[in-house]
């Protein structure tokens, strides 16, 4: 027994060392990161003394204004709410979760949990009861806020949640006619201090949105917030006269990193709205005068489908977009900056180092951009932040040459403190001292000596036909680029010739595409065996909250081809 206990001490000690290595930049801790608070409550409190009177949230809906908070009115709520939780019993390291939506109320629940040092655990409602049953157990969560069009849900989650043995956290409901937050909001006791130094302080827990398993809690520290909205605001030029508009959901990091806390880190402003309407974004930017958004590839092609005209507005103070998050392809980043002129900004990260990890740069011009963006077969994710480090990796732990695909690594001070109770994965994410992606890619230097890396997809999601690993991405590329398909995405399926085969599940933009048609169009531009063989069509592609492609909730389509010995010049249909 003691030698078991000493053997799980030492692993223990060994995946603890490997964490603390990723989490360093240069053998520096984030300690010594240079970053300008210690803590969201003095930055809070420092932005709402030193600008009073600017506007931070203003909340839109339907393209209409709803409510503006000033950094004032904003610091004076996030306290009266902080000071009702510690009433409540919340403490520094608690966590509180929140059942909700893009909402002003819900960022101001964000920030009083960090007032007093506490944990935000989001939880999207678009998750299935079983997983917000977990989410609730694992994060431990002691309060939960609850939009009052969720609270019957939740009351039903909450009760097999009893009868399978475990605790409930305490419930807040927001809105409605039992509307409890709103007295939290009105609270005239007096005002509880805020947290100080809490850059190794637990704050945030994101769980991961797979499509099987129990989902995997990413558990970041006030610091990383702050090294990376350093990052993001110096590398976007966000200062205190930047507007940002944020149109994805606040329960995932995009949301809340980009554009609630590095606006914030900034002193800057941001347009919450209620979700994304392809027909009031650009409106909403004219009028708002904004500068920066951040989106995922799927938002980019549902803006390419409307009919705006954009000679209309006045977006003199409109920059750019930053996108990532998802597989954005050449064609549709070509297609985008074709039609409307704004430069897409590419990035890349993970909840796990926080957001963003790497950009293209803001200084290349237009042919230079244009070259990363087109020619190598995927749009560079750009450089990395100087927050960070980033490497391609082989199995072994080792840097492979220029151009060679491996494992995207990552270690730095935006890099989280851990998978939250779960030491398998972080046995397996730490290993070699620095955070694996799982994603693939490569990376090339400019003649500079510049890093640029490429994404070239999940490792999982590989399709391996007959041992080759083939990246479904580059075969993404090709499909989008048929003139006749609105969206399309490749899949691996089932075969019992090759292991798996490649198949194309398809939304087309017109009704008399063939499958033999799209077939013909990939084999042109692909070798054989990268070619779909399978083309099934279909109203809807799925995708998480964040726009990243359900590749596998659309390979029980292609079963009947299990058993199919496809000739290489004809489709399933007609061979």
């Amino acid at each position: 027994m003691k030698k078991r206990q000493l053997r799980n001490d030492t692993e223990q000690m060994e995946i603890n060392n490997q964490i603390q290595q990723a989490r360093q930049l240069q053998g520096n801790p984030l300690s010594a990161a240079d970053v300008r608070f210690t803590s969201v409550g003095q930055m809070l409190a420092q932005q709402a003394r030193t600008q009073p009177e600017q506007t931070y949230l203003s909340f839109a809906e339907d393209g209409i204004i709803q409510q503006r908070y000033t950094f004032a009115q904003f610091r004076d709520a996030v306290a009266s709410v902080a000071t009702s939780l510690s009433s409540k019993g919340v403490r520094r390291g608690d966590s509180v979760a929140t059942f909700g939506y893009n909402h002003p109320e819900t960022v101001i629940q964000y920030f009083a949990a960090w007032w007093i040092g506490a944990v935000v655990v989001p939880i999207n409602p678009g998750e299935d009861d079983a997983r917000i049953e977990f989410i609730l157990g694992n994060s431990q969560s002691r309060l939960m806020f609850v939009r009052d069009e969720y609270a019957e849900r939740l009351a039903t989650i909450l009760q097999n949640r009893v009868q399978n043995g475990g605790q409930t956290a305490e419930v807040v409901l927001c809105g409605g006619n039992q509307d409890q937050f709103r007295g939290m909001l009105d609270s005239k006791s007096s005002e509880i201090p805020c947290a100080e130094n809490c850059l190794e302080s637990p704050c945030l827990i994101v769980y991961t949105s797979g499509t099987t398993g129990a989902p995997k809690g990413v558990l970041l520290c006030q610091g990383n917030l702050f090294a990376d909205a350093e990052g993001i605001s110096k590398w976007h030029g966000i200062t205190a006269e930047t507007v940002m508009m944020c149109v994805l959901p606040i329960h995932h990091v995009n949301g809340t990193i980009v554009t609630l806390v590095t606006p914030m880190y900034a002193g800057a402003s941001v347009v919450l709205c209620r979700k994304f309407q392809s027909q009031h974004f650009f409106p909403v930017i004219a009028q708002e005068k904004v500068a920066i958004v951040s989106v995922v590839p799927t938002l980019l092609a549902f803006l390419l489908e409307t009919e705006i005209d954009l000679a209309e507005y006045d977006l003199r103070y409109f920059r750019h977009i930053i996108c990532g998050a998802g597989p954005l392809t050449c064609q549709l980043a070509e297609r985008f900056e074709s039609r409307f002129g704004f430069p897409i900004l590419h990035g890349y990260g993970l909840s796990e180092t926080t957001c963003y990890s790497c950009f293209l740069p803001t200084s290349l011009l237009p042919e230079e951009h244009q070259r990363w963006m087109q020619e190598y077969g995927y749009p560079s994710i750009g450089v990395p932040i100087p927050q960070n480090e980033m490497a391609i990796h082989n199995e072994q732990g080792h840097e492979v040459e220029p151009g060679e695909r491996g494992e995207i690594v990552i270690r730095g001070h935006n890099v989280m403190l851990g998978y939250f109770q779960n030491e398998e994965a972080n046995q397996k994410a730490f290993t070699f001292g620095w955070f694996r992606s799982g994603d693939e890619g490569f990376m090339v230097m400019d003649s500079n000596q510049r890093r640029y890396f490429f994404i070239t997809g999940r490792l999982k999601e590989l399709i391996i036909r007959g041992g080759v690993n083939i990246s479904p991405l580059e075969i993404d590329e090709v499909i989008n680029s048929h003139p006749k398909v609105a969206a399309g995405i490749a899949v691996g399926f089932e075969n019992n010739m090759y292991g798996e085969e490649v198949g194309a599940y398809v939304r087309p933009s017109d009704a008399t595409l063939t499958e033999l048609e799209l077939l013909d169009y990939c084999r042109q531009r692909l070798p054989a065996f990268k070619t779909p063989k399978v083309v099934i069509f279909g109203e809807d592609i799925p995708v998480t909250s964040t726009g990243k492609y359900q590749r596998n909730k659309v390979k029980h389509l292609f079963s009947n081809y299990k058993d199919h010995q496809f000739n290489e010049r004809k489709s399933a249909a007609h061979g």
